[in-house]
This record gives C-alpha cells, structure tokens and sequence, in this order.
C-alpha cells in the first residue's frame, strides 16, 4: 500500500538515511528516498566603499575670520539676508561688486550645492542722503522752472562761488577736497563764459551758455538753495519721488547683468511701524533710552552683559568716532543731537525729525528710524530670531552690520542672531579708490555700453569675491579673452554634433585610449571644480580647470578631428559630455541669461531653441552658397565671389551667424551674439587698416630714402660735409 505523502523533509543523519514525515510522524520509507540536504550558501558581507576626503563647503565668515564648514540651522533650508542699496543716484560698479559677487555666491549654494535658499533683500529709501538730496533737486526743479533772467542767475551762481569757498577752507579730507575743487573750477569757467555772452548781447550764445552754467552749477546751486528753504519742505512725497525713481533703475541695472531678484523685497518706508514696535521692545529690555524726541541705543549697558559683545566683527572699531559719526548720516551729526547722548558711541534708532524732513507718528513724537535699525527690523520680520546667512560690502562692516548686531541681540535675547557674515571685497577703478559721494563713480550702464554683462561677470569670477577687485582695462581684457576661447570651443563642438549621426547604431563609437583619457581629463576637471568650490566658493580655480579642461579638447579635436577620408573621427558623445558639461558650470555661475521656465512647454516644438530651429534653413543657405562659390571660382566670376563674401562678412553677422570657409570641407557655421560679431567686424577693419596705413608709411619712408639719395647726388663735392654739423665743427678752403 502507498501512503499519501503530506509533505517532505529532508534531514541530514549521520547514517545518510532518508526519511519521510507521515501524518505527523518519521517513518521510515525506502521505497521513497529523499535525497540528504546540503548546507545552505549565503551572500557574503558587504562594505561600502570608504570616502572620508569627499571636501564640503566652506565659507569665509566675518565673525570668525576664516573659513567655516557650512552647516545651515534647519536642515537644507538657508535663511539669506542681504543688505540693499540705497537709493538716491545711478548704481554703479561698486553696488556691481557687492550685488553680483553675492548673485554668483547664491547661485553656488543654491544651484550647485543643492540648499533651499530663502534670499531677502532691502530696499533703503529713508535716508539722510536721500533727503537731502530730494529737497536738493525739488529746490533746483523749481528754481529752474522759474524761468529766471540771465542775470538773476548769473548773480545767484556768483554768491554760490563765494559760499563754496568757505567751504573748501574747511574741507579737510584730500580726496572730498579734489572732488570740490573741481566742481569749483568748472562753475568758475561756466561763470566766465556766462559773463562774456551777456556782454556780447547774443540772445543765442546766451541761452546756450545758460543751460550750461545751470548743468554744471546744478549740486552747488542745489546745495545753497537747500541752506536757504529746505527747512520749509514738509510733504512726505517730495521725499519719496527720488527713491521710487532710482529703485526702479536699480533693479534694470540688475536686470541687465542677470542678477537673480530677491525672493523677498523689503522697504524701509513699509516698515515704519514695525521699526517702532522693535524699538519699544529694546527700550523695554533695557538697551536704548529716549532723549529730546530720539531714541539711543545704549553701547556700553549692552556691551556690559555677559552674553552679549559689541563690535564682534571689528572689535578694534570701537570707539572710532569717524566712522560713527558718518554711520549716523550728515543731517545727524550736529551739536545738539551729540548732546542728546549718553555717549559718544551710542547710536540712533529713532531720530526725531527736524524740518524739512519726512515724518511719521511714535511715542517720542514725529520722527523717523535710523539707518542701523532698518535692517534689523526688517530681516528679523521675515526671517526671524537666527539668520544663516548675512551679506554686504565690506565697507559696511563697522559701524553698521556691528550695530546690526547688537540691536538685534538686544531684541532677541540672544547671542546669534547671524550665524555667517560675509563681505564683499572693495572695488577700485585702475587701482584708484571709488567712491559716489567723491562722484569719480563709473555707472553700470557705462560698463554695460563697452563691455557684455557676460564678460564683466567673467571678470567677476576670476577674482575671489571676498578681496578687493580691480576695474580696468587689463581685468576686462582678461575676461574677453578667457570668454572667446571656451566659446570658439563650444561653436566648434556644436559644429560636430551637427555634422555627425545623433541617434541610432552611427551615433555611438568604439572608445580608443584617446577617449579614455579624455575621460579621465573631464573627471579631474569635475573633482578640481568641486574642490574649488567648496573651498569659500573659489570660482578663480574652478574657471583655471575648465581652462585646462579646454585646451585638453581642442588638442584632441586637433588630432582626431578628421580622417583622411574627410570624415569626423572624434568621438560625439564625448565632446557633448565635455561641453555639457561646461555649460552646466557656466550656468551655475550665471553666465548664460535665459528667462525661467514655469510649467510644462507648450505646442508641439517641445524644448526647442531658436538654434534648432534655424540650423536647418542655415544649412541649406551655406550648402547652396557653397555651390555658387566654387562654380564662380571655376569661371573666374569676381562679382559673384564678392557678393558671397558680401553675405558672409556683412549680412549674416548682423543676424548673430558666422561662416567660416573650410578648404575642401563644409562652411562652418556659428550662431554667436550679434554684438560680438559685429565688434569682430569692426576689430578687423581696424586691423586692415593699420596695415594699409603701415604699408603707405614703409612705402613713404622707402621714397623718401630714394629721394634723399637722388638729392645728395646733385651736391657738389665741396659742399657734401657741410650740413653734418652735429660731426663736424669746421671745414678749411684748403684742397688736399
């Protein structure tokens, strides 16, 4: 009889006997021998592999000076707080120093990196200089519109040349003294030419030396009318007018070197109550006190607790007059306002507004905030008690990031209320100090007419962001230069992919050793890149590696760029990888402007770009122009050759195409920016024309020799030496 078999178990026994469980019990079975089991194998261990020298980022930090590891407060989120300008005037290189080394940092972090940035900016628009210099030009504006005669204003021009003396005298700064001195030059020379018209009588000559003697004495002539009536200005939108104005040319200056915008905009003006509110709460904490309508934070109480520090980032600041004096703005610096302190190092957080001044309501009576404390409000409104991240210039160190500081620790209690202070470095015009207030400034849109924004960005980035930076000729020419040799790179790399197979079996080829070390070239660039900008965001170093980088694909593409069948040898997916690459880095730095995308593309042409787009129609036009120039050069027709030329160097430069020839080859065809064709145009005309003009001086002087020659031969003998004066002295009648 045969069993029913439930289920089976194999066990290994010391005899090797098989057996079979049976409703629950062993029995032995040799009619159905089950095989004895074998031990059973496992997975072995694994390790993951070690990577201990993987850098991490560091960042340069004010409070420590030297670089720290960084380590946000909340995970991948970064709290980011940047001081804005202030705005009364053009901006102009030196905002470009602080705003666009800190677009290139937050791209970094953000972008590379990979962290959360929440990036607040503040917009300063109540400030001692932008009063006066809105009571300034309202007073000038109507005092123009008044239609004066010529000699009204020649008088009133005449008393501001005597009063301006006076202040030359006491000016004792030498470059303000520089500054003054030449605006006192150019109205005396417009004065003296203003004089001379109106005695010529000539209505005409008058007028136009009228409009000149107003534009040259328009910030003395304003100044003075300032000393006579500002005190009578009271209306609050005299003073806002100029800040609306030249904000809304800042952020087109912005615009215009692809600077990111702020995901948060703060304005003082918005946050007058909360100004009031943050100081009714440090006056409750014990650190600031009201005298005569102003309110002062008091240094030295703060300064005395235990857990708090005043002057952390310029501790050897302290006490240093000058800079607090100009920390507290020109209309504040008077006698009496000096007397209103405690000390001398104390500063103001609400300053009471004395006429011809902007007000508004609070506790103390009509004032408005002080400068330190904007900020300090403003931030801690958005971003709160602790802040990752602070930047500005360098110049705003001591007294106003310090007293940022310590306000701000006074309200929140605590000892950290910025975690990374970073500063921009100082800026200099060919070595020179730059200053707005000593009007030697270079605007943006000055820069922006001589050079791209792309390059003064790459000038940007091949200087540390935290040193001072030269503005020149020979930065700038650097820049260009470095531009022009990754972009003819990218253009030849373009031109490959265009010319060979991009999908499919043709697309992909066997590596060679070449390729593998090409390879190996990218990688060390990859790892020399990130290296560099962990290490306080170096781009310097970064942008020397993509250098070598480049000149490592152009050797290749050199060698391996055709067969001698004329066919492409180089292998596509590698250069793609090497360009993609590049553009990637560029990206992240922000050199190429492209506008945001939001949402899903739409129509059918999914992800197209313009190059796609017109690369077809290119093609056909240089394949047909082709045709036509070797069909000319065969029956010698000149017209036709020019007419291609014509079309290559003058029509398609204009569209942002360049052609260039190939013996024996395919035109060559780079979509590059128009601007830049059409200076390459120019350079080129130049250079044509400085060897024609060479070629006539060679051809002139050979002329001139052969005349020279041709003169001498028709000298007597006698009279040969005698014009040689400067090697003979004196010559005998005497014939030997």
């Amino acid at each position: 009889m045969r069993w029913p078999v439930l289920r089976v178990l194999t066990v290994d026994w010391p005899l090797g006997v098989g057996f079979q469980l049976h409703r629950g019990r062993l029995c032995k079975n040799p009619l159905r021998f089950v095989c004895s089991m074998t031990t059973k194998r496992e997975q072995p261990a694994w390790r993951p592999p070690a990577n201990e020298a993987q850098p991490r980022l560091h960042l340069f930090n004010s409070l420590t000076r030297q670089k720290e590891p960084f380590v946000p407060q909340n995970g991948n989120r970064v709290t980011w707080y940047n001081c804005g300008p202030t705005v009364y005037d053009a901006s102009h290189m030196g905002h470009a120093r602080t705003y666009l080394s800190f677009d290139i940092l937050r791209r970094v972090i953000q972008n590379y990196f990979g962290y959360n940035v929440f990036y607040v900016m503040n917009i300063t628009d109540i400030d001692d200089k932008i009063i006066r210099r809105a009571r300034q030009g309202h007073l000038f504006d109507e005092y123009v519109a008044q239609n004066h005669d010529s000699s009204r204003i020649l008088a009133d021009c005449q008393q501001v040349s005597q009063a301006f003396v006076e202040v030359l005298k006491a000016t004792v700064d030498p470059d303000k003294k520089a500054m003054q001195e030449r605006q006192y030059n150019n109205l005396l020379a417009a004065l003296k030419d203003m004089d001379a018209a109106a005695q010529s009588v000539d209505a005409a000559q008058i007028k136009v030396n009228q409009e000149r003697l107003l534009n040259d004495a328009k910030d003395l002539l304003g100044d003075w009318l300032d000393q006579q009536s500002g005190a009578g200005i009271t209306d609050n939108a005299i003073f806002s007018k100029l800040p609306k104005y030249w904000e809304e040319k800042y952020h087109q200056d912005m615009d215009a070197l692809n600077i990111l915008p702020a995901d948060c905009l703060t304005r003082v003006s918005e946050y007058v109550p909360e100004n009031v509110a943050f100081i009714e709460k440090i006056i409750q904490r014990g650190f600031a006190y009201e005298s005569n309508g102003s309110v002062y934070f008091d240094v030295a109480k703060f300064d005395s607790e235990k857990d708090h520090f005043y002057a952390k980032l310029v501790p050897g600041a302290f006490g240093d007059a000058k800079a607090l004096k100009e920390g507290e703005g020109d209309l504040s610096v008077s006698e009496d306002r000096l007397k209103e302190k405690r000390s001398e190092n104390d500063f103001a957080l609400w300053k009471m507004s004395k006429p011809g001044e902007p007000s508004w309501d609070s506790p103390w009576g009509k004032g408005r905030p002080g400068w330190h404390i904007e900020c300090s409000v403003m931030a801690s409104a958005i971003l709160g008690e602790s802040i990752d991240i602070h930047t500005g210039g360098v110049d705003l160190k001591f007294p106003h990031h310090d007293n940022e500081l310590a306000q701000s620790e006074a309200y929140h209690g605590n000892d950290n209320w910025i975690r990374y202070f970073l500063h921009s470095g100082h800026l200099t015009i060919a070595g020179c100090k730059m200053s707005k207030s000593l009007k030697n400034f270079i605007t943006i849109q000055e820069v922006l007419q001589k050079y791209s924004a792309r390059q003064l960005r790459l000038m940007f980035l091949m200087h540390s962001w935290k040193d001072t930076l030269d503005y020149s000729e020979n930065t700038m020419e650097l820049a260009r230069s470095y531009e022009k040799t990754v972009n003819e790179l990218l253009l030849g790399i373009k031109h490959v992919l265009r010319s060979s197979p991009g999908h499919g079996v043709e697309a992909f080829q066997k590596w060679t050793d070449e390729e593998v070390e090409l390879n190996k070239q990218l990688q060390t660039c990859s790892e020399e890149v990130h290296k560099a900008l962990c290490d306080n965001v170096d781009t310097r170093t970064a942008l020397e590696a993509i250098r070598t980088l480049v000149t490592q694909v152009n050797s290749y593409m050199e060698r391996y760029g055709k067969t001698p069948g004329g066919t492409l040898s180089v292998n596509r997916q590698l250069l793609k990888s090497c360009a993609v690459y590049i553009t990637k880095i560029f990206d992240t730095f922000g050199l190429l402007a492209k506008p945001e995308a939001i949402g899903f593309p739409s129509g059918a042409g999914q992800g197209t770009d313009a190059e796609e787009i017109a690369m077809p129609f290119l093609n056909a036009l240089a394949d047909f122009r082709d045709t036509v120039r070797q069909q000319a050069i065969q029956i010698k027709a000149t017209d036709i050759l020019k007419e291609c030329d014509t079309l290559r160097d003058d029509t398609l430069p204009e569209l942002g195409v360049r052609l260039e020839d190939k013996e024996n080859e395919p035109t060559v065809i780079k979509l590059v920016d128009r601007n830049e064709l059409l200076k390459e145009k120019q350079a080129k005309k130049d250079m044509e024309e400085k060897k024609r003009l060479e070629k006539e001086k060679v051809k002139a002087e050979a002329a001139a020799k052969k005349a020279a020659l041709e003169a001498q031969k028709k000298i007597p003998p006698s009279e040969l030496f005698k014009s040689d004066t400067d090697k003979y002295s004196k010559f005998d009648d005497k014939i030997s």
